[in-house]
């Protein structure tokens, strides 16, 4: 039966290909709205230099992830829209986990990425990564993701070690009206998005939403019975918030907007054992704008998250965050871009007989100034960017992470030749610093170590270019040097007894990233991508890693991605997903091919109907293999939804 879905599927999306055969003189409404590629090259990034810079001429490895990439991909969540970066490497563990990571080091618990939505920074100091499962944002309100690999810690601090992801949403005024949209299928049982968005005369505008999904089960890898491979890890999500924006004057802008949620994800499976993660979070941001080259900026938001594992552990985490940022010329040549943060965390947890974290409850006190200067030579071709972020914690004190960028910028055909040299630090989580297990009264099994930040010393080379009026690519190149990367040492013999968490590893990482994007017709555009990655390292002649090096990371080598979009007559419009992962070999994971096909009919001027298919090319596979819990793998799935705009 499922065999017969797949054609009948393949063939739905091959014959509108067949009767527009190749005229390229009907567009969709749609298409219409397409940014052009000369315009897609000239938009404006925020989060390699913390103000609007060009992205042909950003000395960084960035991509952007658009609206329309989204839109035309059929992914329904934040994760998932992740695996449109090539620059990324993204892994689905089981219906609610993901491994998500940049220039390798990727796990569940991945901590050398920085992701933030709306300058809001989602981490959790538990394990100094990000609980993927509550990040759920409405993807027709995203204006881009940028996604940089490569360190960012000059001006985002800790955690950017391997790179930065950044969602920006739109603002309020660019998503009026109303948006409705709903739908189901086998491995989405259902899911739905309202969102309206309204005026108050000329300037205030806002917008209110819900969102939430159920996902299905995943597969068991290895069941113990043939006929039982439901993993029974299905959950869902709801989600309601709004924003405001309100342009007070011609010279002021205020943003304030809030999010609350409420999941049931079960990575675990089982009737009893659906983790509860509930929270909420308001942010506002006033800019004040002297000149086109001068701006004031105030950031500041609080979250409030909390997770009952039911094991009996729960985490609460309150976070208080206040961003300053100020942007002026000194001179004809130079960009002066400074400012400073204060972030308090509460973090409080509830301890279980024989696991627990000492203390319970702690609050992390962090402040941090930057100051980057971009100085412009040679009758602005050359760019020459410095900067540093100073940044004090509880645990390691002062850590510091400068930064030097270079691009020399070419006007005809968009070319930019850049190189960077940065360093950045991974500061210690509380698992590191106060976890403690017992095998049983005052017999320790884990016990806290002398762990330090983990250090990066990042070297990188780019090209950016549009050859031709209809293809642009980016080229990058990075060799990067780690040290003090955690590791599980042994206590003293005759035992071993116990176990702490360390700094015994050091390494380096070096690879490639590529990224073209073609528009052969006006009606058909391709974008795709290529990464190599080679990681080398070895355990430091002080340590005795239990784990020997490996359980920092998995990571393929090599991948590979192809999104293609097409518009047809008849509004018809269709597209697919094509990525290609290599082995993992730690926790051996084979490699695999996958692809997702989307067709979508304009019904009429507001309604549309959309059909997709993901991982189209085999029944199921795995995808990442954790520690814990016990291995999954993902299905084949088809989904239909309806989508209404007014």
């Amino acid at each position: 039966m499922k065999k017969h879905i797949y054609f009948a599927f393949l063939m739905a999306y091959l014959f509108p290909t067949i009767l527009c055969g190749q005229s390229d003189t009907v567009l969709s409404m749609q298409n219409l709205k397409n940014l052009s590629l000369e315009e897609l090259m000239n938009i404006q990034v925020f989060s390699v230099s913390r103000s609007a810079e060009k992205l042909t001429e950003a000395a960084s490895a960035i991509q952007v992830i658009t609206s329309e990439d989204i839109r035309r991909s059929g992914v329904t969540t934040l994760p998932e829209a992740l695996r449109l970066a090539q620059n990324l490497q993204v892994a689905k563990v089981n219906a609610s986990q993901w491994a998500i990571s940049a220039r390798g080091f990727n796990n569940v618990l991945a901590s050398k990425l920085l992701v933030m939505i709306d300058g809001r920074v989602v981490y959790t100091p538990l394990y100094a990564g990000v609980f993927w499962d509550i990040q759920n944002v409405l993807l027709e309100d995203v204006d881009r993701i940028e996604v940089i690999s490569g360190p960012g810690g000059a001006l985002w601090g800790a955690n950017a070690v391997n790179g930065v992801i950044n969602v920006i949403t739109k603002s309020a005024k660019k998503t009026q009206g109303l948006f409705v949209e709903a739908g189901a299928g086998t491995q989405k049982p259902w899911f739905g998005n309202l969102r309206y968005g309204g005026k108050i005369g000329k300037n205030f505008h806002y917008r209110i939403y819900g969102t939430g999904f159920q996902e299905g089960s995943t597969r068991l890898a290895k069941s113990p019975k043939p006929d039982s491979t439901d993993a029974k890890d299905k959950w869902s999500i709801g989600q309601a918030g709004f924003r405001i924006d309100w342009q007070a004057s011609t010279k002021d802008a205020l943003t304030i907007q809030s999010d609350f949620y409420d999941g049931f994800p079960n990575p675990d499976g089982g009737k009893n054992s659906a983790v509860v993660a509930m929270g909420g979070n308001a942010l506002a941001k006033w800019v004040h704008t002297f000149s086109e080259k001068s701006d004031f900026t105030v950031h500041a938001y609080y979250d409030n998250a909390w997770r009952n594992f039911r094991n009996g552990f729960t985490e609460n985490l309150k976070t208080y965050d206040l961003d300053v940022q100020f942007r002026f010329p000194l001179g004809k040549r130079q960009e002066i871009v400074w400012g400073g943060d204060l972030r308090l965390i509460d973090h409080k947890t509830t301890s279980l007989p024989f696991f627990y974290l000492d203390p319970e409850r702690k609050q992390l006190h962090i402040y941090s100034t930057f100051l980057q200067d971009k100085i412009t030579l040679l009758k602005e071709k050359l760019n020459l960017t410095l900067g540093c972020k100073f940044e004090h914690n509880v645990y390691t004190g002062m850590e510091y992470a400068p930064s030097a960028r270079i691009a020399y910028i070419l006007p005809k055909k968009s070319n930019t030749i850049w190189g960077s040299a940065s360093r950045a630090v991974r500061t210690p989580s509380r698992i590191d610093k106060e976890f403690h297990i017992l095998l049983f009264a005052n017999f320790p099994i884990i016990a806290p170590g002398s762990f330090k930040s983990e250090t990066v010393w990042a070297y990188e080379l780019g090209w950016r270019s549009q050859l031709a009026d209809n293809f642009s690519f980016s080229l990058s190149t990075f060799y990067n040097v780690y040290d003090n990367l955690r590791t599980a040492e042994p206590g003293p013999p005759p035992l071993g007894y116990p176990f702490s968490i360390g700094n015994g590893v050091e390494g380096t990482t070096d690879g490639v990233e590529l990224s073209a994007t073609y528009q052969p017709t006006s009606w058909w555009r391709l974008k795709g991508g290529y990464t190599f990655l080679e990681k080398k390292l070895k355990i430091k002649p002080d340590s005795k890693d239990l784990n020997k090096g490996t359980v920092e990371s998995d990571d393929p080598a090599n991948q590979f991605l192809i999104q293609s979009t097409f518009d047809f007559p008849k509004q018809i419009e269709s597209g697919f997903v094509l990525r290609y992962i290599d082995i993992l070999t730690n926790r051996y994971v084979p490699s695999y091919i996958s692809l997702d096909i989307q067709i979508g009919w304009k019904i009429t001027k507001w309604l549309q109907l959309s059909i997709v298919g993901q991982n189209l090319l085999d029944d199921h596979h795995p995808e990442f293999i954790p520690s814990s819990p016990s291995p999954r793998e993902i299905d084949r799935s088809f989904y239909a939804k309806l989508t209404f705009r007014l």
